[in-house]
């Protein structure tokens, strides 16, 4: 099946093509981006930028803020500043550029890391991306139709570039984010490198960069307990990069993408079982993986190869807890097949509790089970159901546990459907709607999974590309605060027709729809989700090792931290207690690595 070229016109950018995996270190180096970025719309550019000396300007700043393009940054200059982690942690910090005249061709560089007594660490464990502005716009309403000029836009500083070199304009702030992925077999201690920013090889400024080591080690990403779960979508991809859908070309481009999901704890591989479950609610719909076709007998006939190649791929990765198939419930109940007799396409309408219903999913069903046995991927597979009423969802349910008992079942819930059936596998509730700690205590205590997911409904904590980066961070914490396992986004890569420019869409907040870029770009939002999702597996070995210890008062102390950020209705300080949190994560941390 070929994309149309209508489809993403406009969508050739330079850097598209990218295919350096973001949250690497050892990505290949490109020359420098001449990607552009759509105008300031706001009043910032009439700022006055005279009092700026001539010269670039370079400081550190915090990772909690999102600063203005075209305005002179109101920060206190640092040339030092630290990071701190446990081995093989990945950690980040905020380095802003600013320059009244234009600087031409500047690149950032990490010098290897020293200790006082000569140990060192590869200045290639760091790496310095530009940051790249998108424009976004703002919460609104929330869900529903939207345009462009509905609500104030403004660029947003997001998307982290893969280029080695960037021409500074005039008047302008450029945002470095530089990422240290800290050796598993690295040595505690203190270690010192410098941050060297050059224009043409001249090097016009140095940072002092200071990596503290807690002698305390990270599990490796297969290990981590967290449960995330961010909905994929191939066909995004192949649009992108403009090559025939499910084609060799397709799964190629689509390994550096995923890549970078596996390298974030991935647990989840997102399939679908026939037309978009979600009756095209994204730029590109989502496509078949399986084909159905009736034959002129009336029997039936599916093919699992696009499935099973999807799955493959994602199962090499390392996503292997789940494959969730969405959906015996799509959004519209129309579910489509090939017709032999008639050499056409047909499409049905499937409601759950209909003769029909039953009729076309009892074959495709005990068909399924069959191949995923012999796949050997029955015990981690589940029909998955999003946000459907309760009647469709028992009509569903029942057909479930008549014809194919043996299949999982995941949903994304907002009905309270889980208290009604409290033994479902996977299940995902909605950070707003009200649930039962209780009840999660009781689903956890029973090995049973259960999440929270954010979509356009929910204003905090969410990740919207104007939500502030700590927020992103704080989801972490969240689940830890309520019990959860871990969390479900509902999409990971969805992207809008300009995606790498403008982050807005149709029907929902800027960047609801995806939280990394194409070309496997990054984002600071994705990096700080990662941040949290970390801060979580520390907490879990923390936890333990305080028990152990008896250490009661440092579990309370911790506890208490932690408890603060539970709630969806935050107070001003939230992001104050986020950070007094972290503090005494790390202290603990270091105390624990002493005794």
């Amino acid at each position: 099946m070929k994309i149309s070229s209508s489809n993403f016109s406009g969508m050739l950018l330079s850097g598209l093509l990218l295919l350096a995996t973001s949250g690497c270190v050892h990505q290949t180096p490109h020359s420098k981006s001449t990607q552009s970025e759509l105008a300031d719309p706001t009043a910032d550019t009439l700022a006055d930028w005279s009092g700026v000396n001539k010269g670039l300007h370079a400081s550190y700043a915090t990772v909690d803020k999102r600063f203005a393009k075209s305005l002179v940054p109101d920060i206190r200059e640092s040339k030092k500043h630290g990071v701190r982690g446990w081995k093989g942690e990945r950690v980040g910090t905020q380095i802003l550029l600013w320059t009244s005249e234009l600087v031409s061709d500047v690149q950032v560089k990490v010098s290897e890391f020293a200790q006082t007594d000569g140990d060192k660490l590869a200045g290639d464990i760091a790496s310095a991306r530009f940051v790249r502005y998108v424009m976004t716009d703002e919460y609104g309403d929330g869900c529903g139709p939207r345009k462009n000029g509905d609500f104030p836009a403004s660029l947003s500083a997001d998307m982290l570039d893969s280029v080695q070199a960037l021409d500074m304009e005039a008047n302008k702030v450029r945002p470095v984010w530089v990422t240290v992925h800290i050796p598993r077999d690295a040595k505690p201690g203190k270690y010192s490198s410098k941050i060297a920013i050059t224009s043409q090889g001249k090097v016009l400024d140095e940072l002092d960069f200071t990596l503290e080591v807690v002698d305390q080690t990270l599990p490796a990403v297969s290990k981590w307990g967290f449960h995330l779960d961010q909905w994929q979508h191939p066909a995004a991809v192949a649009r992108v990069h403009g090559v025939e859908l499910w084609s060799d070309a397709h799964f190629e481009a689509l390994k550096p993408v995923m890549k970078m999901l596996a390298d974030a704890g991935q647990k989840v591989i997102t399939t679908t079982l026939n037309k978009d479950p979600w009756n095209v609610q994204t730029y590109d719909p989502y496509d078949d993986m399986i084909t159905w076709t009736k034959k002129s007998d009336g029997s039936w006939k599916y093919n699992y190869a696009i499935f099973d190649q999807w799955v493959e791929l994602m199962l090499d990765l390392g996503v292997n807890k789940m494959i969730n198939c969405y959906s015996i419930i799509p959004w519209n109940n129309e579910i489509h097949y090939h017709d032999e007799a008639s050499d056409s396409l047909v499409t049905v309408a499937a409601k759950p509790g209909t003769p029909i219903f039953k009729e076309v999913w009892t074959p495709f069903l005990k068909d399924f089970v069959a191949h995923l046995e012999a796949k050997d991927w029955i015990n981690i597979t589940n029909i998955a159901i999003d946000e459907r009423s309760s009647e469709e969802m028992a009509a569903a349910f029942s057909l479930l546990k008549e014809i194919s008992p043996k299949l999982g079942v995941s949903y994304a819930d907002n009905h309270k459907t889980y208290q009604r059936y409290p033994d479902s596998e996977d299940i995902s509730i909605s950070a707003a709607h009200p649930f039962s700690p209780e009840d999660l205590k009781d689903r956890k205590a029973r090995g049973l999974n259960t999440t929270f997911y954010i979509c356009c409904t929910d204003v905090f904590p969410n990740q919207f590309t104007f939500s502030p980066p700590a927020e992103s961070t704080y989801l972490g914490w969240y689940t830890e605060a309520n019990n959860f396992n871990g969390m479900l986004r509902w999409a990971y890569n969805s992207w809008v027709e300009d995606a790498a420019v403008d982050s807005r869409f149709r029907a929902f907040p800027a960047g609801d729809t995806f939280v990394v870029y194409p070309g496997a770009r990054s984002s600071i939002r994705f990096e700080r989700m990662v941040e949290g999702i970390q801060d979580y597996e520390k907490i879990q070995i923390v936890k333990t090792k305080l028990r152990l210890q008896g250490d009661l008062n440092g579990l309370a102390s911790l506890q208490t931290a932690i408890q603060k950020l539970g709630t969806v209705d935050p107070k001003p300080t939230w992001n104050n207690d986020l950070n007094e949190a972290k503090d005494i994560l790390h202290e603990l941390s270091v105390k624990l690595a002493t005794n």
